[in-house]
Parts: structure tokens; C-alpha cells; sequence
């Protein structure tokens, strides 16, 4: 077992400076006459080169922190925290008006590059192992051009047109050349998914990161559908219509052909219990630490935090405190980092002024105390409450924070009375302008009785403190090391989902349709949700509103704007994000390219890098 492990530790190194776009060739002695061909020996070691094709798309893609910015980050649900500038907001405003650094998508661009390597190496070696069928064969080729689809998808959509290898690297090529997207969408995302579809297994609704039919079919459902971005004569929207079909009918039928299900009710989509083997998840990814039978020593610690990135800093409160127990919750925390626009929660309000259901069940507005706490002088005028409050406690476990929205049923009673409440009032009004459709930063004191005036450009407080999006939680966390950056245990990330087939579908059928069916398709949706029917003639914005929804938080966002053409000027963000606006040109609908690469290019690869950086 020990020679074993060497063995692949070895392949894995040499794979990687092999098959790495920026490598260079190796030309020391191999004493131990190791090649990859090795690798193909058996179906076990061959095992091994397929699960290699994961590694990047866990390690920089689904789960971390960087990959939730670069979809949806710079889009029109979300801010930072607090509205507030610091090294954090160039993944939220545009770059903040500073020059964009270009290295910071580094380890994302060569993990795309590595993941590409590790596809091309897999597919290539096929052949060579002593598989019992060949249908068993066919089957880890369509695992490994699956995964290389979706690397070359994220690829496409962030940085635009990029370097095509299908093939494992022999040489190094200090000048490549770029190919458009729609292209790359032709040559290999679609064909890859198609290959997928036909010789992916069924699999079950326990099935992980392996993916199966019913994701091939998914994902190229969704492929086809943003190749509109690329192409004016939308020629593949009917073939997005036909795949996304094909998964609403096996669904609507009960799952006999592809195991396609959208669940009941929405709340059952983020109920715990039906996290670890969600049914409605076309792919999900499982994370584990500790030492439980599935420990992990290089990193993982640091993987799926989404849960922690959409929390408030309700620590800012006296009445909670930053305590390990209380972020063993992820109810609060201070490093979280989207904060949603009022475009965002102004969606969730219907047409007869209601809330949409989805805005509870995705979002918590209220936090306990986790200590027993005694309103002071101080606090009492900080938090503009009047002066009767002071010397009021709140008990450990009782209502420390709540937010209200002027949809809520006792909203008027609470805004009367958030003055003399015991907990803490947060009311969107104070946080959020209609006017200007920007948050408040300053905050005019408004009690007579609190005993605190101002001129009106004090900082607003109550900005700390906003809904935060809890589809990512989970309690089947525990703390991995002593920096206490906690991993899920039995915990799962869903990268797609059934109910976005529907909003696929209706966008399609406006492009192919005029929409005949799009209506359906959405209140399908929304009717699940238990929403109000809309009874309106669909447009693509009507769909996007609908993606906002239902979608948000979910790895979807920046390419919705980018398919839709929101990116094309800044109309659209000052509409919805005012603040993102000011910050906004037209080419950073394109990530820049890392100079950590373009550097290694003749000439220094200015001729690489997409225009604007």
C-alpha cells in the first residue's frame, strides 16, 4: 500500500508539470521507467486518472470562496457587506474603480487548465485499459468529457475566447492562440455533453460528484442556451427547449428514464434532511473532514463555506456574541460577504403586495441572543432607541435582531413601536431607498426621547444587519482545525438543480416560440413555491426576474447577465444596482487574463490579455 501511494503521489506531481498550460517539458532521467501509460493498466489505476479530473473543479471551483464571487459577485443581487469598501470589493463593484489585478484569478485559471490536462490525459488513455465492455469504457470517457465541458463552459463565460487543447500537451506553445466561444461551444461543450448524455450511467439520487445522465442532460440544456450570447440567429435555443424536455417530461412522469424530480414543495429543495442525497439536484458535490472515515489533509478545511459567505455580522449587537458554538450555526459572521441589493428583495414583493414564499424560506431575518443582555445608555442612543429602553434585557435564547419588510403582516406595528421594542428593529426603510435604489449609509436619528441628534451623516448602524440567504446551511459541520475554518461533514453543494430546467425551457420557447409556453414553464415554478401565477406576456427579463428568485446564491447569476445582454451597457445596473454602475464598463463582462500566465507568452502575451486590463 505504501509503494502504492508513492506511486500516485509520483503520477500525480508528473501529471501535473506534464499537462499544466504553462509547463515546462521535462527532461530529467525517469529511473523508475514510470509513464502514463501505466496508469491505464488496470481499471483500478485508471480510477485514479479520472478522479484527477475532479480535483480543480473542488478545489477553485464549486464550494470556495472565489468561484461564488466570479458568478455572482459583480451582478445585480448583491453587495458586499455593509455596502462597505475594502480589499473584498473588487469581486462585488467592478474593481472599485482601481486596477483590476489581474493575478487574483490565478489559481483558477491554471486549475481550469490543470482539470483540461487531466480530462485530455483520461480520455486519451481510455483505449488502453482492460475494461470488461465496452460500454463500461464509453462510460468513464463520458465522466471525463463531461467534466471537460463544464471547465471549458466556465472558461468561455468568464474570460471570453480561450486556447483549445483536446489532447494531452507533448510540447509547450509559448504562442497560443484564442478560440471564439461559440466555437469552442461546437467543437467541444456540446459534443462533450452529448457524449455524456448517451453513455453517462443513470446513477441514483445518492450519486455525487460523479456525475450522471441526468446532469449531461442538465448542462447541455443550459450550454445551448447560452450560445444566444454568441450567436444572433439563436440556433441552438431549439436544441436547449428539446433537452430541457426531455428532463420536465421524465420528471412530470416520475423519474423512470433519467431519475428527474423536482421536489413538492421549495422547502423541501433546502431541507437538511434532504441535503445529502437531494433528489432535485441534477449534480451536487459532497464535502467531508475530520477523521470520521473521511479525512482530508490537504485543504478541504477551506472548502464549501458558502453558508458563512451570505451571513451578516450580527456579532455587531451586543446581545450575540462571537462565540465558537453560535458559528457552529452559521447564523452570523463577520467575514461574510453578500449582502443583497434592494433590486433583489424587492423581487421577492408580488403583484398584490405580498411576499413571494421563497423570500422566508431562503432568507433569515430574525437572530436569538446567545447571552443574557442589558440594554446600556450608549447602546440605546447608538441604536436610536428611546431613553425607556436602557436597563431593558433580553435573555440568552430570546429575539435579539429582527429585519422587517414593509410586506409583513405586523409591519406597521413594528415600525411604530421599533423605538421601544426590547430587540433590535431593523427596518428596511432605514437600510434601503426607494428613491435613489441605493442603501443608506448615513442615518438620520429620528426619536425625540432616545437623547441622540445628529446632522444626518452619522454612519447607519443598522447596515450591519440585512436577510441573509440561507440555502447553504447545514448543521452537519464541525471544526476541522484550531483556525476553526470549518468543512461539511455528510454535507452536499448543488451545482444544478430541476426547477432552473423550467426557467431553461421558457426562456427557449421565447426565442424559438415567442413564447407560447414560457408562461407555463415559469409559474410551474412558481406555483411549486406556492407563489402567485403570473399572467403576463413573457419576456427574457421576465425569465431572468424569475432566475432571481428562485436561483439566487447559486452559481448562476453573472452568466444570466451576460446571456441576456445586461452587460452590454449600463442601463440595466443603474436601473437595478446603482452603486455596481458607477463602476461598470462594458468590458469587464470579461474576467482578466492572470499576467502570472500572460507573462510566460512571447512577447510578454499583451496580445492574450481582453481588452480593457
Amino acid at each position: 500500500m505504501k509503494n502504492k501511494i508513492k506511486t500516485i503521489a509520483f503520477a500525480s506531481a508528473l501529471f501535473a508539470a506534464v499537462v499544466n498550460f504553462q509547463s515546462c517539458s521535462l527532461e530529467e532521467d525517469n529511473p523508475g521507467g514510470f509513464t502514463m501509460d501505466a496508469m491505464a493498466t488496470t481499471e483500478e489505476s485508471y480510477q485514479t486518472l479520472v478522479n484527477q479530473c475532479h480535483f480543480a473543479m473542488q478545489r477553485y471551483f464549486y464550494g470556495t470562496d472565489n468561484w461564488m464571487t466570479l458568478t455572482e459577485g459583480n451582478t445585480d443581487l448583491w453587495t458586499y457587506q455593509a455596502n462597505k469598501s475594502n480589499s473584498w470589493t473588487q469581486w462585488f463593484w467592478f474593481y472599485a474603480n482601481a486596477a483590476p489585478n489581474t493575478t487574483y484569478i490565478n489559481n483558477w485559471w491554471n486549475g481550469t487548465y490543470d482539470g483540461l490536462g487531466a480530462c485530455n490525459l483520461a480520455i486519451s488513455l481510455a483505449h488502453k485499459v482492460p475494461f470488461k465492455t465496452e460500454a463500461a469504457r464509453n462510460a468513464k470517457i463520458a465522466e471525463a468529457r463531461f467534466l471537460r465541458a463544464i471547465y471549458y463552459f466556465n472558461a468561455v463565460e468568464q474570460f471570453g475566447a480561450v486556447t483549445v487543447l483536446t489532447e494531452p500537451a507533448t510540447s509547450v506553445n509559448f504562442h497560443p492562440e484564442r478560440t471564439e466561444p461559440l466555437k469552442v461551444y461546437e467543437d467541444v461543450i456540446i459534443p462533450d455533453l452529448q457524449y455524456a448524455v448517451e453513455w453517462l450511467a443513470v446513477g441514483d439520487h445518492s450519486t455525487t460528484s460523479t456525475p450522471t445522465k441526468k446532469a449531461a442532460l442538465g448542462f447541455l440544456a443550459k450550454a445551448c442556451l447560452q450560445t444566444v450570447a454568441y450567436d444572433a440567429g439563436k440556433k441552438y435555443a431549439a436544441d436547449a427547449l428539446k433537452y430541457a424536455k426531455m428532463l420536465m417530461d421524465d420528471a412530470e412522469a416520475g423519474g423512470a428514464t433519467y431519475k428527474a424530480y423536482m421536489y413538492p414543495t421549495y422547502k423541501e429543495v433546502f431541507a437538511e434532511a434532504n441535503n445529502y442525497e437531494n433528489k432535485e439536484a441534477l449534480w451536487k458535490h459532497r464535502w467531508f473532514a475530520g477523521t470520521t472515515g473521511h479525512g482530508s489533509s490537504n485543504g478541504n478545511y477551506r472548502l464549501n463555506r458558502n453558508n458563512e459567505y451570505f451571513n451578516c455580522n450580527v456579532f455587531k449587537f451586543g446581545a450575540i456574541t462571537d462565540t465558537q458554538n453560535y458559528r457552529l450555526t452559521y447564523e452570523g459572521d463577520p467575514s461574510g460577504m453578500f449582502m443583497p441589493t434592494q433590486h433583489l428583495l424587492n423581487l421577492y414583493v408580488q403583484p398584490n403586495g405580498t411576499l413571494d414564499p421563497r423570500f422566508r424560506e431562503s432568507f433569515a431575518t430574525e437572530w436569538k441572543a446567545n447571552i443574557n443582555y442589558t440594554w446600556d445608555k450608549g447602546t440605546v442612543q447608538k441604536y436610536d432607541k428611546e431613553s425607556a429602553v436602557e436597563g431593558k434585557t433580553i435573555a440568552s435564547g430570546q429575539l435579539a435582531i429582527k429585519f422587517i419588510m414593509p410586506q409583513d403582516a405586523d409591519y406597521k406595528t413594528e415600525a411604530a413601536d421599533k423605538w421601544s421594542k426590547s430587540y433590535l428593529v431593523v427596518d428596511y426603510k432605514d437600510l434601503y431607498s426607494d428613491a435613489t435604489k441605493k442603501i443608506k449609509m448615513t442615518y438620520s436619528y429620528q426619536h425625540p426621547n432616545g437623547g441622540y441628534t445628529d446632522d444626518g451623516k452619522a454612519e447607519n448602524l443598522f447596515a450591519y444587519f440585512y436577510p441573509s440567504l440561507t440555502k447553504h446551511r447545514s448543521s452537519n459541520f464541525y471544526v476541522a482545525n484550531a483556525s476553526q475554518k470549518r468543512n461539511g461533514n455528510l454535507n452536499a453543494t448543488f451545482m444544478m438543480r430541476m426547477s432552473e430546467v423550467y426557467l431553461i425551457a421558457a426562456e427557449a420557447d421565447i426565442y424559438v416560440n415567442n413564447g407560447t409556453s414560457a408562461m407555463a414553464y415559469i409559474n410551474k415554478v412558481r406555483e411549486r413555491a406556492g407563489a402567485i401565477k403570473l399572467s403576463v406576456t413573457p419576456t427574457v427579463r421576465t425569465v431572468l426576474d424569475e432566475r432571481a428568485r428562485e436561483l439566487c446564491g447559486e452559481y448562476c447569476r453573472f452568466y444570466d447577465l451576460k446571456r441576456t445582454g445586461m452587460f452590454k451597457d449600463a442601463s440595466y445596473l443603474e436601473e437595478t444596482h446603482p452603486d455596481l454602475a458607477s463602476f461598470f464598463k462594458p468590458e469587464y463582462a470579461l474576467r482578466p487574463i492572470s499576467t502570472t500566465f500572460t507573462s510566460t507568452l512571447e512577447g510578454g502575451g499583451t496580445y492574450y490579455q481582453n481588452p480593457g486590463y
